[in-house]
């Protein structure tokens, strides 16, 4: 259960206590500056598109609302369940019908910081993608003519839109996609031991956390591509893994991109198992075994790292740290 993020604050309280939170000292340390790795100062929002609470209250509602697939019994909350990490424990997310997709559900904590969206980057924007998902014929295959329908025979939806949106107050395919990437801006993951760790609290990770992040940051090699406060660079990268599944390569049609998928955040992995984009690794343990055992001249051309039994331990108590939640 998450106890750090409730659903019942409004959505004002919860930008309010998001954007405190994130405003985090920073402290240069002896063995190396961690600014880094501080949280920002905000919550990014598009200008044409600025936060209120009245649009990611909306956009809240839609989130969890059935109405928005062809069967009504399937909400984007289905496959993003905030007790598992906005994602939804399966090895690959289901479809319609129970279709068995061929990816992990992704996580959405974070993604207001994501300049492309799903594994193969096809969308540059939460707008754009708030409604893929729903208009997709293995997803939740809803006409968005029908979708507009449904919720303006809703009374109580058209006052919500009519608050949300006062200078374009007609429900539209736009502004359910605005209203629904408001909220989904807000998914900020919560403060963690390593957060306090970067803010000057030396006794917040334990020895063995300490001695992963030195590992992660230095002969790992794992920050290579998990930089930043949400340890992710954004990029797409071929790990290794042995599926047929092209990656951007399918969307770009370039050689290069076939098998890259991208990086996903670290935070909150606790809650977000089975991991990797085919959702192959059970365990933050292998998902370690992983690199220190398969890594080849196409990860990142980065040549064979050792690992010891303690080190890979290290590792993952280092990753642990990275969650704000309980399990």
């Amino acid at each position: 259960m998450i106890r750090n993020f409730s659903f019942k604050q409004t959505a004002d309280a919860l930008v309010l206590a998001f954007a405190t939170a994130l405003v985090m000292p920073q402290a240069a340390y002896a063995d190396g500056d961690l600014s880094d790795f501080a949280r920002p100062a905000g919550i990014p929002f598009p200008a044409e598109t600025p936060y209120t609470p009245e649009r990611a209250a909306l956009g809240q509602r839609l989130f969890f609302d059935p109405q928005l697939s062809a069967d009504g019994a399937t909400s984007c909350a289905s496959c993003h369940q905030p007790e598992k990490g906005f994602e939804d424990g399966r090895k690959t997310a289901a479809g319609l019908r129970g279709r068995t997709l061929a990816r992990h559900t992704p996580t959405l904590w974070n993604v207001a910081i994501q300049t492309a969206l799903f594994w193969d980057g096809r969308s540059h924007s939460l707008e754009d993608q708030a409604l893929r998902p729903v208009s997709s014929t293995v997803e939740m295959n809803l006409d968005l003519g029908l979708l507009v329908a449904r919720l303006s025979a809703d009374r109580t939806y058209v006052a919500a839109f009519a608050e949300a949106f006062p200078d374009d107050p007609a429900i539209s395919p736009d502004t359910v996609s605005r209203a629904i990437a408001t909220y989904e801006r807000t998914l900020i993951s919560p403060l963690s031991p390593f957060d306090h760790y970067v803010a000057g609290d030396e006794n917040a990770l334990s020895e063995e956390a300490k001695r992963g992040f030195d590992l992660f940051t230095g002969k790992a090699r794992c920050a290579t591509c998990h930089t930043g406060w949400a340890f992710t660079n954004g990029g797409f990268h071929d790990i290794g893994l042995t599926d047929d599944d092209l990656g951007r390569g399918a969307l770009t049609l370039r050689k290069f991109d076939e098998h890259r998928f991208r990086t996903p955040t670290l935070r909150e992995l606790l809650s977000r198992a089975p991991y990797m984009h085919d959702g192959s690794l059970a365990t933050l343990e292998a998902v370690v075994d992983h690199y220190a055992d398969h890594r080849k001249p196409r990860l990142f051309a980065l040549g064979s790292v050792k690992l010891s039994p303690t080190e890979r331990a290290d590792i993952v108590a280092f990753l642990e740290s990275l969650n704000g939640t309980t399990r």
